[in-house]
This record gives C-alpha cells, structure tokens and sequence, in this order.
C-alpha cells in the first residue's frame, strides 16, 4: 500500500459531475433569457419612435384628409351626380359625361388650355435658362438682378396684374407708346387684353414673366452643380460657348430641366389666377380654361356635378402628361 494515497468512491464522482452540469444549466439560463429581453425592449423603443414620429405627422395628415383628400373623392363622386348645392343629390351616371362634348365652351376652354400650355412652358423655360446662365456669371450687380427677377414671382398678384394691364393699354399703355414710336399704324396696334386675337398672348406673356424668375434661382442651383472640370476639357477640346452649352450644360442640367417641365406643365394646366385678374375668360371664351370654365360652372351656375366631371378630366389629363413625362425621362 503506498502512503498518501487516497481513494475516491465512484458514486462521489458522479455526484460531482451532476453538481457541475447543475450549475452550468443554471448559469446558462439567464444568459439564454437575456436575448428576448433585449429585443422586447427594442420594439418597445420602436414602437414609442414610430408613436413620436405619427404624433407629429398627424395634425398635417388630419388638415390634408379633411381639406384635402376628403373633397377630391367626393368631388369624384359628384362628377356621376347632379346637385346644385341646395336640392337634393341625384344619380345622372355619364350625362354629365356625354355632356362635355356637346358644350362648346368646354370644347374652347379645352383647346385654350393646350394653346397656353404647349406655348407658356417652352418660353418659361427658354427664357429661366437664359436669365440663369446670364446670372450665373461674375457680372456687375448680379445680385440685384437676380433679386429684381425673382421680385414678380413673389409679388402680389393684384398689384402686378393691375400695372401689367397699365402697361399694355391698348390707348395709353407704355408697350403701345413704344410701337407708335418705331413707326406702326395706330390701327394696327394690338388691342392685347381687350383684343380677343392678342389677349391669349397677352396672358402667356404674364405667365412666362411672373414665373420664369423662380425656375431661375432653380436653374442657377443646378449650374452651380456642375463640375466645372467638365468646361476645362471642352476648353481642352477647342469647344465654342455653343458647344460646350449644347454638350456639357444642357446633358448636366437633364434631371432640373426634367423637374422644371413638370411643375411648368402642371402649373400651366391648372391656371386660374392670371385669367381671373387679366381677361376674366374673355373676350368671349378667347382665354377661357378649364379651371375658369369649372369655376364659372360651380359658382356662377351651381352645377356642381358637371363642373365635378371637367375637374376630372382634367386631372386625367394632367396626370397622363405626367406619366408619359416620366416615361421618356426613364427612357432617356
């Protein structure tokens, strides 16, 4: 027998072992439980965010579903309606609809809309990308001109209305003034506004003045994004001003260009201001639009549902310019 020995009994080592595997499950366990824990407080603080973020958002989603979204679907409705505001509702289903194609002055308004919309657009924004390349050099009193462009899309639009029916008076107006001076007959003067051959003109010309100075400061934000590395290799390639417009401003500025012609586009298709102020429509139905031919019909004549189905139609209208605008913008 050796001395120091000392024998362990087998069941004392099993009692060990099960103690161990004991107090490691027992370890264990609040190790396994601490990953849900973790994630219930993840969503609670996901949950208390998105309640921050919905508190704010919904006083402004309340005013747009009541004042907003609330009146455009009833006004769908309405558009399959007759009502005159008083009386009680009446189902008509497409009568207002048929109806369109027998009113001749929904036929004008129509066509008036296009006319000013396929003119007004192109000129604003010929004229908004010119004033921005001008402006954007290093001119005297840049600052000032770029301020005196922007003043009209800003100010009041009765005041400004009132002087643009001063200036171009067809008797005493400073325009007409100008072309008696260069030599025309004061019989051929254009009537403007009180001519119905030139008050279409007179009124894109408004439009074009008092909008083309805010797709200006738009279009001056897009040139100062262009890398002007691009100019140095044009300059390097023996490129003209003309092609380096053609080639390196107008590719650069696709995206604004694109942004602009939509708004210019959308803005066109729903004018009212300006031929309330100017024409009031006429003479006759020369400046007569849709959004003028369904206030007419609305407030001056009551008929809610057909002024309901020209609201539709053009909303149709504007939102398949839209589509296809989009379109040819993926494609290019």
């Amino acid at each position: 027998m050796a001395l120091g020995h000392r024998s362990e009994h087998p069941g004392s080592r099993r009692d060990k072992v099960s103690m161990l595997n004991s107090t490691i499950a027992a370890g264990d366990a609040p190790a396994a439980s601490r990953p849900s824990s973790k994630v219930l407080s993840r969503r609670r603080r996901k949950i208390h965010s998105a309640l921050v973020a919905y508190s704010f958002i919904a006083p402004n989603f309340l005013g747009f579903a009541v004042f907003t979204l609330g009146p455009i679907l009833f006004a769908f409705v309405l558009a399959f309606m007759h009502w005159d505001g008083s009386n009680a509702i009446t189902f008509a289903g497409l009568d207002n609809f048929w109806r369109l194609f027998e009113d001749k002055v929904f036929i004008a308004a129509f066509w008036n809309t296009i006319i000013y919309t396929v003119v007004s657009v192109p000129a604003t924004l010929a004229c908004a990308l010119g004033l921005a390349i001008l402006l954007n050099q290093k001119i005297f009193g840049r600052d000032f001109f770029r301020t005196a462009m922007f003043f009209p899309y800003v100010a009041s639009l009765v005041a400004v209305a009132v002087v643009w029916n001063m200036i171009f008076n067809p008797e005493m107006g400073p325009v007409n003034m100008v072309l008696y001076t260069l030599g025309l007959d004061p019989k051929d003067m254009p009537g403007w506004a009180a001519d119905r051959h030139w008050a279409m003109v007179t009124v894109i010309l408004f439009g074009v003045w008092k909008s083309m100075g805010y797709y200006m400061v738009i279009y001056l934000a897009g040139l100062q994004g262009i890398n002007s590395e691009l100019y140095e290799a044009a300059d390097l390639d023996g490129a003209n001003a003309w092609q380096k417009f053609v080639y390196v401003t107008v590719p650069q500025l696709g995206p604004t260009t694109f942004f602009v012609t939509v708004m210019l586009t959308i803005q066109s298709f729903k004018v009212f201001d300006q031929i309330y102020m100017i024409t009031q429509g006429g003479p006759g139905t020369s400046t007569l639009v849709l959004v003028y031919h369904i206030y007419n019909e609305a407030f001056i004549s009551w008929d809610l549902g057909y002024s309901s189905m020209i609201a539709l139609v053009l909303f149709f209208l504007v939102l398949a310019v839209t589509v296809v605008q989009f379109r040819r913008q993926r494609e290019d």
